[in-house]
């Protein structure tokens, strides 16, 4: 298996393991076939993009015991579904991103210049 790439062409970086994210819950943005959502951007979420994620469907804000899932509050950072994060984006609400670590797949999704608009400041 190769190791994954970021946006910018390095390695992926962790994104957050506090609360723990990433579609296999290792605290990167990696994907796999099974990720049917392409859990790839890592983003740092605000209380706009989740009402705005709540109104869609996904209550990002609500712990979900089962699935691992604590319930995330302005300012944690999660991997997020790219076709969400584009939604978001074209709505006016999307949340920053870290590019180091929002896996190079992402890009299927959005242009690199769309990301770097979003681009946390680390």
């Amino acid at each position: 298996m190769t190791e994954a790439t970021n946006v910018l062409g390095g390695k992926l970086e962790n994104c957050c393991t506090s609360p723990m994210t990433g579609y296999y819950r290792d605290g990167k943005c990696n994907t796999g076939g099974g990720d049917y959502g392409a859990h790839v951007v890592c983003a740092q979420v605000t209380e706009e993009f989740l009402t705005f994620s709540k109104q869609r469907g996904n209550d990002l804000t609500s712990p979900v015991p089962m699935f691992n899932f604590p319930g995330l509050k302005p300012g944690d950072r999660w991997c997020l579904c790219a076709s969400r994060w584009k939604e978001a984006l074209d709505a006016g609400v999307a949340p920053p991103i870290v590019l180091g670590a929002t896996h190079a797949s992402a890009l299927e999704y959005m242009s690199q210049e769309e990301l770097k608009q979003y681009a946390v400041e680390e």
